[in-house]
Formats: C-alpha cells, structure tokens, sequence
C-alpha cells in the first residue's frame, strides 16, 4: 500500500533530521503517493542555523503548505493522509496536540491523523523533559499518537553527524512502515 504522507517541522533542534526524513523518503518514492511539507517559522529559523541553508525551499517531489492553510487535503480526514511524522517536534507542538488545540496545520492536521486512528510520530528532540511533557506524551500517546524521541543509537558504530542522525531517522521510517536498508541488530 502506498503512503499519504505529512511531515511537519516544528522549531525544536533537530533539523538534520527532518532534512535526512525528506531525503530518504525521496529515495523511496514508490512506496508512497503523495509527502507533503509544512514548517512553522520558527523551523525555518532553526533549518537555516543548524544546517545552514534554505535547501528545504527547493526539495523536489514533495509539496509545501503554509502553516496557515487550512484548505490543505490533509486538514480534513477526506484527505485520506494515513501517516503524520512531525521532526522535529517541539515540546509546544506536543503540547498543543494533547489539548486539542488545532490553531496552525501542523496541529489540525495532527488532529486529523488521531482522530482518523492513523499513524503519528512525534519525534521529540527536547531534554530534560519536565513533568508537564511527559504528561503530554502519555496523553498523546493514549490518543494513538507514537512518541519517538530523536535519541540515536550506537551499535551500528556511526562515524559522522549524519550517520548519527540515521539511526534516530531509520527508525522513524520503519515505525512508519516503509521498507528501508538500515542497520539492523544481529542481522
């Protein structure tokens, strides 16, 4: 089955993620129909400090929506989007979504994929977590929301950021579904 995908980019740390997450489902295009971008400003901030560029403005193959257009088809459940991965998340889109509060797309359209029971990954990158995140992670998570903290792992012994980032961005995709090469443990 080929994916209806949303990837959010919120204005937590994290940018190479949400930059590897774009490239490696760019890779595998025949696994899904369609991958639409929507990134708060402050996303755009973070993108163009941590890496460097505006490179997400000329991604080809995906479509960009404004985080304010509500006509966007994943902004109603009719839209049929079936998986939502929101990388970085910040710790105040978290909590948005745990209130029910829809007041930017990143945040409809994650109350769309809940309600609808489809797939959303939050991938947070924030730490320490305060006891008012990890309450909004359990909520989040009871709504059938999946909590994936941007925290690598080693046994695949990465040599450089990006190899580092893979590990948390691989497994992002797995969870979602898609048929990836990846490191896999005891293979």
């Amino acid at each position: 089955m080929k994916r209806k995908v949303v990837v959010a980019i919120t204005g937590a740390s994290g940018s190479v993620y949400a930059k590897q997450t774009l490239e490696k489902l760019l890779l595998i295009p025949s696994q899904w129909d369609s991958v639409a971008v929507v990134m708060s400003d402050n996303a755009k901030q973070v993108w163009e400090t941590e890496i460097g560029n505006t490179a997400y403005e000329s991604l080809k193959g995906v479509s960009f929506y404004n985080k304010n257009d509500f006509n966007a088809p994943f902004a109603s459940g009719s839209g049929q989007y079936d998986t939502m991965i929101i990388v970085p998340c910040s710790m105040g889109t978290l909590g948005r979504i745990a209130g029910g509060i829809s007041n930017d797309l990143v945040t409809r359209a994650a109350d769309v994929i809940l309600k609808e029971r489809r797939k959303l990954v939050c991938v947070l990158r924030d730490t320490p977590y305060n006891l008012i995140h990890i309450r909004n992670m359990e909520t989040v998570t009871l709504a059938g929301g999946i909590i994936c903290p941007a925290s690598p792992s080693f046994y695949s012994k990465p040599q450089t950021i990006e190899e580092v980032a893979a590990t948390v961005t691989d497994r992002v995709l797995d969870i979602c579904g898609f048929d990836i090469r990846t490191f896999r443990w005891g293979q």
